[in-house]
């Protein structure tokens, strides 16, 4: 009976240490923004990213340059962190663009952004963190 025993405890402890051993940590993801939308239009696409904590955001020029990131500090969850993922500077090319990892630390909720020459026009943006 105790090789029995023996024997079930250490089929439970294979099949446990199988779950332990199949789960990969979170990866963190890419996320692209095109600055002017592929119909001609002056607009992010999309308009809202969910991204987490260790995550990437590239916009990139697609039409209708230049094209900036500003985030409006004061409609964002956290001004401190609006203004860190904040780029001014205007970009010309297709291709070009501006790159921002989430920082750990972010406070979660909605942030809002909008680019600076075109905000008139409606190109505005929402970036979710979870």
């Amino acid at each position: 009976m105790s090789k029995r025993l023996i024997q079930a405890f250490f089929a439970v402890v294979l099949v446990v240490s199988s779950f332990a051993l199949s789960v990969a940590p979170a990866a963190a993801a890419d996320v692209t923004v095109k600055m002017g939308a592929d119909n001609g239009m002056l607009a992010f696409e999309p308009q809202t990213v969910e991204v987490s904590p260790g995550d990437t955001v590239h916009w990139v020029i697609n039409k209708l340059p230049p094209h900036n990131v500003v985030f409006d500090e004061a409609n964002s969850a956290d001004a401190g962190v609006a203004k860190q993922l904040s780029n001014s500077k205007l970009a010309y090319s297709a291709g070009d663009g501006y790159d921002v990892t989430i920082p750990s630390d972010a406070t979660p909720g909605t942030y809002n952004y909008f680019c600076t020459p075109h905000r008139g026009a409606g190109m505005v943006g929402k970036l979710v963190i979870k």
